[in-house]
């Protein structure tokens, strides 16, 4: 008997205390359709004011076409802002956007970051914030989430087109931008916006 209780002695000492399982984690709260619509305005507005020093950069360093472009996608983030900042207001609240210096450097670093940010934002940001608001039935918020989000594929495709052949874009180029929903597009035979069907007359031209 003595033999059987030092042996359960030892096992015990050496399996050592015994804690309770933990209890996992709680899951980590999904932002509300608000707190995205917040989000985006913000970085919308940041965008536009990227683009526009981004614009004078390359206007200082002779791409011309580039400058075009960063002045069309400015205007674009603009239409973008306003249309969240409308389904903020018709949720009772304030939009709010924390505006930032731009970090300007070459050109050619400038395509990049640009590139970068805008297939985040089509790729990852939006379809997230476009699913959250269509499970809250909020079509406002869905809509101004899904033309931001096609108008982000436009620009990230126009700004990958410039870097491929930057000494190509050291000329003026003409753009357009659809005034309701900011596709913007460098085909100035298109008949109506691809993402919303307004008709040509109502696009912007900018160089």
């Amino acid at each position: 008997m003595k033999k059987y209780m030092m042996c359960a002695v030892t096992l015990a000492i050496l399996a050592g205390p015994v804690y309770a399982l933990e209890k996992p984690a709680a899951a980590k709260p999904q932002p509300t359709t608000l707190e995205n619509l917040q989000k985006a305005f913000e970085g919308e507005s940041n965008a536009k004011a990227r683009y526009e020093a981004f614009a004078a950069k390359a206007d200082m360093e002779g791409y011309l076409g580039v400058a075009g472009l960063f002045r069309a996608a400015a205007f674009a983030e603009s239409l973008h802002a306003a249309k969240h900042a409308k389904a903020i207001e018709a949720l009772g609240a304030v939009p709010t956007a924390a505006v930032k210096a731009p970090a300007v450097k070459s050109t050619k670093e400038n395509l990049k970051f640009a590139i970068k940010g805008e297939n985040q934002e089509a790729r990852t940001m939006y379809p997230g914030f476009i699913k959250k608001a269509e499970s809250n039935k909020n079509q406002q918020a869905a809509m101004s989430f899904k033309g931001a989000m096609a108008t982000e594929k436009s620009h990230a495709k126009l700004f990958s087109k410039a870097a491929a052949d930057l000494n190509g874009w050291k000329a003026k180029k003409k753009f357009i931008v659809c005034q309701t929903c900011g596709y913007t597009t460098d085909d100035l035979t298109i008949k109506v916006c691809p993402v919303c069907a307004q008709p040509r007359e109502q696009f912007k031209e900018i160089q």
